[in-house]
């Protein structure tokens, strides 16, 4: 007797859509440009968890060298003082410091200043 694929087919179907729904035109509901358009989203979803670090660092920079230039000093002057003066902290806390301690992190602004 010969097996039909009409239900594994019908499955396969309604999974990609599952997964498209919400995409707009036929990106959602026909086969062909779901699954191209599912490739692409899979693919870009790899290079932006890449580029999500970037992205992070760059803020956590910006948001260092806006609280060092408050205090009249540079970016890079700030940095370059910390490792003199032995502070291994990275940049994520360094900006969270920035943001929700400023008394403490102008002390280490001050330690930074009187090195230099």
């Amino acid at each position: 007797m010969r097996v039909k694929g009409a239900s594994a087919s019908d499955k396969k179907r309604q999974k990609l859509f599952k997964i498209t729904k919400g995409y707009w035109g036929q990106r959602k509901n026909v086969y062909r440009r779901a699954r191209e358009a599912y490739l692409a989203a899979l693919s870009r979803a790899y290079v932006d968890r890449k580029r999500k670090k970037r992205d992070f660092r760059k803020l956590w920079i910006t948001r260092i060298s806006a609280a060092v230039r408050a205090e009249g000093m540079s970016y890079s002057v700030f940095m370059n003082g910390l490792k003199k003066i032995g502070v291994e902290m990275n940049r994520k806390m360094l900006s969270e410091l920035a943001i929700h301690d400023a008394s403490a992190f102008r002390e280490l602004v001050a330690k930074v200043k009187a090195v230099k």
